[in-house]
Parts: structure tokens; C-alpha cells; sequence
């Protein structure tokens, strides 16, 4: 069954603790947190303490997505404040290596982001190491962009790799999904999907979060 991450960029910035409990009360598998610099992409969204604060009001697992410059520098905070997974893109950073060393050094999973203007080579060489592979359908910065079809071509790379060598990577994808799409994301090979708009947005997001859980 393909897993369902809200992304809290689309809930209510005022409301943040119980936004959490709903995604928790709609039966959600994750929590995503997009977390954003306005330098890597043009966007300000919010940091460690937000992540911090979520922490406390829920025990789902944090999936905390770094759209940011030199994430090698702040990984080891975001692990520290409660996340479960930290994802970052390669080309951000100076030490991909490292970065992925320290996310595992502090006991949380670990994963790299293909952003829809990257080729799938930027994750290439790193993903025996890695818990989760995530690929952009969308430019990352921004939520309520239209889905790339084309972008599921690298999910399905990422699939074939991962049958090929015998790699347990999940393979998340994120950007305008939506109940509409959802099948053709399975049958690409995604195994978790993010979605903002398709589930705060709809008149019913619980059964929005159910027909996405196929």
C-alpha cells in the first residue's frame, strides 16, 4: 500500500499543532515538512524550531524534506529537533557524503532528492546508502504547481535500480499528486507520495488521504 504524506506547507501556518493531529486523525502515514531557505529555492518556509514544536504534539513519523544551500551544516539539527527522515538535494550541497553520514550518525533515516530540472545522475552514485529516494514532480519552492508526467520517468529508474541491486529504498514522490494521478505514481513504482493541496484542500481530506492509500 502506497504511504500518504500531508505536507503541513499547505495547512495554516496559525494552527500548526493541530494541523498535525488532523493529518494523525485522517489517517495519514507521514508527516511532511518542507522546509525551505529562500536562497536554494525562492521560498522562506520555517526550520528546526517548527519541527521542534511539531514533535510535541504528535508521534508520527516526521519526514523533513530540506530544500536548502549547504545542508551538510544544519542535518545534525534537524535530527536533533525530532525528525525521522532527512532528505536534502544533492546539488545543494559541498559534502553529500558527510551529510548522509551525519542524518545516520544520530539514528534517523536518510534520503536524496532528484528535483524535476535535475537529471536522475545527481542521486545516482549514492543510493546504497540511502532509506529513501525523492523525486520531484513539480520545481521544488513552491505547493499547488500541476504535476510533470515526465518526471515519472525517474521513478521508474529509480524503481529499476532498486530490483536490479536488491536496494530497500522507499521511493517517494512529490509534487501535484493527487487522487487522479495516484495509480500511474504506483504503477511508475513510488511507494510513498507527498500530497498538500489534494488532501487540506478537499471537502474531505480522510477519504482524499484513503483513495490515495492504494
Amino acid at each position: 500500500m502506497i504511504k500518504v504524506a500531508p505536507s503541513i506547507l499547505s495547512a495554516d501556518f496559525g494552527k500548526m499543532a493541530e494541523a498535525v493531529q488532523n493529518i494523525e486523525k485522517w489517517g495519514a502515514d507521514w508527516v511532511h515538512c518542507d522546509v525551505m531557505d529562500g536562497v536554494y529555492v525562492p521560498n522562506i518556509t520555517f526550520g528546526m524550531p517548527m519541527v521542534k514544536a511539531l514533535r510535541k504534539y504528535t508521534d508520527m513519523f516526521l519526514d523533513v524534506h530540506l530544500m536548502i544551500t549547504r545542508p551538510e551544516k544544519y542535518v545534525g539539527q534537524f535530527c536533533d529537533a525530532g525528525a525521522d527522515l532527512v532528505t536534502f538535494h544533492p546539488e545543494a550541497s559541498e559534502d553529500v557524503e558527510g551529510a548522509l553520514n551525519e542524518i545516520k550518525s544520530k539514528g534517523v533515516k536518510c534520503g536524496l532528492v532528484v528535483n524535476a530540472d535535475q537529471p536522475f545522475s545527481v542521486a545516482e552514485p549514492y543510493l546504497d546508502r540511502i532509506d529513501l529516494l525523492l523525486i520531484m514532480t513539480v520545481q521544488a519552492g513552491f505547493g499547488g504547481q500541476s504535476f510533470k508526467e515526465d518526471c515519472l520517468d525517474k521513478v521508474r529508474r529509480g524503481a529499476e535500480i532498486k530490483r536490479e541491486k536488491g536496494y530497500s529504498y522507499e521511493i517517494e514522490i512529490d509534487g501535484g499528486v493527487s487522487p487522479a494521478n495516484i495509480e500511474r505514481c504506483k504503477n511508475a513504482g513510488g511507494t510513498v507520495v507527498v500530497a498538500g493541496s489534494a488532501v487540506f484542500k478537499a471537502e474531505d481530506p480522510a477519504a482524499a488521504v484513503r483513495a490515495m492509500q492504494i
